[in-house]
């Protein structure tokens, strides 16, 4: 993603940074009080959760359902009545709430969104191909890369925040991955990293595969599958919260994909339905963590998407390196060390700026997302207090923010 003005999220200071590479920064520095020996830091956060909509738009985030789509010819909606009745209201501000509660009425009061064009602030990915593992490595590991040029089923070279953390002392086997894609296990080379994954998809995957509860393996045998690379996002919600429920991982993916699969489809009236899934997926998750001692208070979500989509009656149902507007993007992040800033306007859009990267991983910074320029002076007390506990992950981050390698996480 290219630069936007995010100022603090997790207690992080400064502006600028590239927004991919952003999210891989939070995460590192969200679990930093897990792998650092030190009583320094003052970063509440102590679990991550990474959760992704693939392909969903910004336009229906910040503006809801869209009206020349809601139609039988443009959507191909089936009831377009229902779909109205449901979606549709006279305000934009009436309309997303609609489309995402959860979104609005919590994140937006206690949280931070970005990515509203209206509004000047502006994430866009950067890899150039505007497709789905180009999209997830550059969100997983902070940068493009051009040999992933395509969604075929190759290891992923690289090394993601999420292997990276798995190995540090704290993490170790604390981490787990959920993706509803087959692409996912090579996405995160699951052979090299032995991340605890599911589902697996094949047989060769098998050793990480996270055990689903016994309803969710009952669903899959007794459902007819959609699609052949794509489980449903609701068995993968239900594995999830089992999971989250049972062992209660620090640092968590999950990776839903009906929001791509029904716009590729041209059917508006399941790609508004699956992200409004998504929304109360999210609330459920939150929810959940909030009742577990674990995580209550301690917690920050992460969601985004992997890429957008194009504009008008067509191209948004596409992306692609040919289709415009389709690298546009955007992120919402909530969480107990995440100014409640809701919904950011008038961040800048620039060039990445190397000096700046390694000015900010020598503060321990690596990119920020903040509020208020004023109310977040506090974090330059707070980064004078965690200096001297925080040297070794930031040395981690320096060298991914001005390494020229693809593979942004060391060993």
């Amino acid at each position: 993603m290219n630069y936007v003005d995010k100022k603090v999220t997790f207690g992080i200071c400064r502006p600028s940074g590239a927004a991919l590479r952003l999210v891989v920064a939070l995460i590192a520095l969200c679990c930093f009080a897990l792998i650092a020996d030190t009583h320094a830091a003052p970063l509440k956060t102590q679990n991550v959760f990474l959760i992704i909509s693939d392909g969903f738009r910004w336009q229906e985030l910040f503006n809801g359902a869209e009206m020349d789509l809601m139609t039988k010819e443009n959507g191909d909606v089936k009831d377009t009545n229902a779909l109205r009745a449901q979606f549709w209201r006279n305000t934009m501000e009436e309309r997303r709430q609609a489309l995402l509660p959860f979104f609005w009425d919590e994140i937006a009061r206690r949280g931070q969104l970005f990515g509203n064009q209206n509004k000047g602030s502006v994430v866009t990915v950067t890899n150039g191909k505007k497709s789905s593992y180009p999209g997830y490595n550059e969100i997983l590991t902070g940068a493009p890369d051009p040999r992933i040029d395509s969604n075929d089923k190759k290891p992923n070279q690289n090394v993601t925040v999420f292997e990276w953390l798995n190995g540090r002392s704290g993490l170790r086997n604390r981490v787990a991955v959920f993706g509803s894609w087959d692409v996912f296990p090579y996405i995160f080379n699951v052979e090299r990293s032995h991340l605890a994954i599911w589902p697996v998809w094949e047989s060769k995957f098998g050793p990480y595969e996270i055990p689903p509860p016994q309803f969710v393996a009952d669903l899959l045998r007794d459902t007819t599958p959609m699609w052949e690379d794509l489980t449903y996002d609701s068995f993968l919600f239900h594995a999830a919260t089992d999971y989250v429920k049972r062992k209660q991982p620090r640092l968590v993916f999950v990776g839903f994909g009906e929001t791509d699969e029904w716009a590729h489809a041209g059917r508006y009236d399941l790609y508004l339905t699956a992200a409004h899934h998504v929304d109360d997926f999210v609330r459920r998750l939150w929810e959940l963590a909030q009742s577990l001692p674990q995580y209550r208070g301690k917690t920050t979500f992460i969601i985004t998407a992997d890429h957008g989509r194009g504009s008008g009656l067509e191209d948004w149902k596409k992306h692609s390196k040919e289709i415009a507007d389709s690298e546009s993007d955007w992120i919402a992040v909530i969480g107990p060390d995440t100014p409640p800033a809701g919904e950011r306007d008038r961040t800048a859009h620039a060039k990445p700026d190397r000096r700046h990267h390694r000015g900010a991983a020598r503060r321990g910074l690596s990119r920020g997302v903040s509020s208020k320029r004023r109310a977040d002076c506090r974090c330059s007390r707070r980064r004078r207090t965690e200096a001297s506990g925080r040297q070794a992950v930031n040395l981690k981050l320096k060298q991914s923010a001005t390494s020229g390698k693809a593979g942004r996480f060391p060993a």
